[in-house]
């Protein structure tokens, strides 16, 4: 038989109400007393009936989180912190693939706009259309956050890492190692990211004077994309590449591999996001690492904060990021 909300609030000796209130609301109960009704709870296995609270309060309990590749690795990792932060909230996470489709992104949204999710965290760089009309109905109430990305003029609360200072500091990188012909591959043009970080590699070039020598090509976060390109800055002779993430630099250095060179030897390449399979590169990856579970966490604490209606005292969340420096980049080669 499973313990009831009325045997937890007896062993903790508080009010049933007070047991609700740490479980749904914990920042309105006093530390000493939420941390013994947990004890209890952990204790006894009490496990709160979610469908009958979501009926009681009119919520769904449910965070709708919107991705726009769930293939790619690096929103694995994002997914499992947003639902380790949402579950510690007392919310299940909702997962969508959007694929890059603004109309695939609408019919997600329409989940919030229905009530079917109080909330909604989306990956991509795009606000859904359909949201506008909440967005503008109620301000900085409204239960949406962006992750990863970073648009300012979306208004929309936003956790992520400072690309332009981490990209810059990939190229300094290459720059400390003298490499001075050096390629970049992009992402797509339309991403907030992608222009981000492209400004701070060209910025880094230009604080060397070796701005008009970077040779950039445009990716789409595809390894088959950077092949395509790095072939191209191969034959342009370049002696590095930075890549705007890891998949294409995998791709980057295949396309080196089929060209001869000798990585880092005769070309050095640099990734970004130092995916978990990074140092498992042949050879291991020099990359930008972001805090990928830390982004899913604090997206659900700052959309959590909104439902609960505490206005958070930091809209914009910039997390550190580091670059981490493998065996793929070293000295450029004499002659």
């Amino acid at each position: 038989m499973s313990t009831t909300i009325i045997e937890v609030a007896a062993e903790a000796g508080v009010s049933t109400a007070t047991v609700s209130r740490v479980l749904s609301q914990p920042e309105r109960v006093a530390e000493t007393t939420r941390r013994r009704v947990l004890e209890v709870v952990d204790a006894l296995g009490y496990r709160p009936n979610v469908a009958a609270r979501s009926l009681r309060t009119l919520r769904a309990a449910k965070i709708l989180l919107t991705v726009p590749d769930i293939s790619n690795p690096f929103f694995a990792s994002v997914i499992r912190g947003a639902e380790e932060a949402a579950r510690d909230a007392g919310y299940a996470v909702v997962v969508g693939d959007t694929r890059h489709d603004p109309e695939v992104e609408d019919q997600y949204a329409e989940m919030l706009s229905r009530r079917e999710v109080d909330g909604l965290i989306f990956l991509g760089h795009r606000l859904p259309d359909s949201l506008t009309p909440l967005l503008e109905r109620k301000g900085n109430a409204a239960p949406i956050v962006n992750g990863c990305e970073y648009s300012p003029e979306l208004g929309v609360p936003s956790v992520h890492i400072d690309n332009a200072a981490a990209s810059s500091d990939a190229v300094e990188h290459l720059i400390a190692l003298n490499h001075r012909d050096i390629g970049i591959i992009t992402g797509p043009p339309i991403s907030p990211i992608s222009r981000d970080r492209l400004a701070g590699a060209m910025r880094a070039a230009e604080r060397h004077g070796v701005a008009d020598r970077l040779q950039v090509r445009v990716g789409d976060y595809s390894a088959c994309s950077a092949f395509v390109q790095a072939s191209a800055l191969i034959e342009r002779g370049v002696t590095a590449i930075f890549c705007f993430n890891d998949e294409m630099a995998l791709g980057a250095i295949s396309a080196a591999s089929q060209a001869g060179l000798s990585c880092p030897d005769q070309i050095s390449i640099v990734g970004f996001d130092d995916l978990p399979f990074a140092p498992y590169f042949q050879p291991a990856l020099t990359s930008v690492a972001q805090p990928k579970g830390l982004i899913g966490r604090r997206a659900v604490e700052l959309l959590v904060g909104i439902l609960r209606g505490v206005d958070p005292p930091d809209r914009q969340v910039t997390l550190e990021h580091k670059l981490v420096v493998r065996n793929s980049t070293g000295p450029a080669p004499l002659g």
